[in-house]
């Protein structure tokens, strides 16, 4: 299968809570109308929280959850591009990586599937200034991510003073010093700084490529750095008593050392539901009004998933504050670190 014009594949990458699905959502808010982009979101554990955002903005959404999209889902991204090339044949696709991945695989598969009419246009990293100082010492990941990019978005720069700013980018600076390092104001990047690169980056695919490939990256990686803790709670458990106060008393006690992400779908005292997405001490709640989501989430009560490090001391302390002496599903799912 394929067309004149191949369909342009921008991937972003960057850590967990960096900002990737708000600048993305801010790009598209610049576009003309008339230019059709479609999502691919790789969800880390298996919330389906950032496309369902997405979708309140009534844009084209895959989403591949429970895996990595550059080691254990990369086979099923060529399935999902195929998918969203036949049901919307948009004039771009952006694929939004979890906050864990390698762009190399990723890189790989897009531009092996020129023949089916996608070609890689570029690869977008964004950083969060207030916390990759603190993240790039945990998370290898977060260095190859800074490393092996097109542009450098400089992410929530206006959370942090001067000389704060200067630390950040002499970090990155250390990784990579060629990369244009760029400002987000509030109203996101310009299409035209990220869209049209034609990125050289990984264009080489060859056997001695490849085992270097797995000489830097761990396949393990999505699994040696982040804890992971999911409760989900259904509406029949009979638990109502989540109030407004009572999530942002609890969320204001998540230190941001430990914890990076909390993100799901929670259902307040007065039936309605909200998306949650919290980063790094700071959060926001986004009611659902899509139909679809609506009653996809019917059942749903409560299911957030928690993304940190040693996170078993905080297991109870997360349920005891959601749950109270409710039943639920509570899973720990430590990383298994070298």
């Amino acid at each position: 299968m394929s067309q004149d014009k191949p369909i342009p594949i921008t991937v972003f990458t960057g850590f967990l809570g960096s900002g990737k699905t708000t600048t993305i959502l801010g790009l598209l808010k610049r576009l003309p109308e008339e230019y059709k982009v479609c999502l691919l979101k790789n969800e880390f554990g298996d919330i389906a929280v950032d496309s369902q955002l997405a979708k309140e903005s009534n844009i084209g959404v895959q989403e591949m959850v429970n895996g990595c999209l550059c080691c254990v889902l990369v086979g099923q991204m060529k399935l999902a591009l195929m998918e969203l090339k036949e049901k919307y044949n948009p004039d771009r696709i952006i694929v939004e990586t979890s906050g864990s991945a390698f762009p190399a695989p990723i890189a790989w598969q897009i531009r092996e599937m020129a023949p089916d009419g996608f070609v890689l246009d570029s690869i977008i990293t964004v950083v969060d200034c207030v916390n990759f100082t603190g993240y790039e010492d945990t998370s290898y990941t977060a260095k190859l991510q800074a490393q092996y990019t097109d542009v450098i978005l400089l992410n929530k720069h206006e959370l942090v003073d001067e000389r704060q700013l200067d630390t950040v980018m002499d970090h990155i600076n250390e990784l990579n010093t060629d990369t244009p390092k760029v400002k987000c104001d509030k109203d996101g990047v310009s299409p035209d700084l990220i869209f049209g690169l034609d990125t050289q980056l990984f264009k080489v695919t060859n056997e001695k490529t490849h085992q270097l490939n797995e000489m830097v990256f761990d396949p393990h990686h999505q699994e040696n750095e982040v804890d992971l803790v999911q409760i989900v709670q259904t509406t029949d458990a009979g638990n109502n008593n989540i109030t407004r106060e009572l999530l942002d008393s609890f969320l204001k006690t998540m230190p941001k050392e430990d914890i990076y992400r909390i993100k799901g779908f929670v259902r307040d005292n007065l039936d309605k539901l909200y998306i949650l997405n919290h980063a790094f001490g700071r959060f926001e709640l986004t009611e659902v009004t899509n139909e679809e989501t609506l009653q996809e989430a019917k059942d749903i009560q409560l299911k957030i998933t928690v993304m940190g490090q040693d996170l078993r001391m905080y297991q109870d302390r997360i349920k005891n504050a959601l749950l109270g002496t409710t039943e639920a599903e509570v899973t720990l799912t430590a990383a298994h670190r070298h």
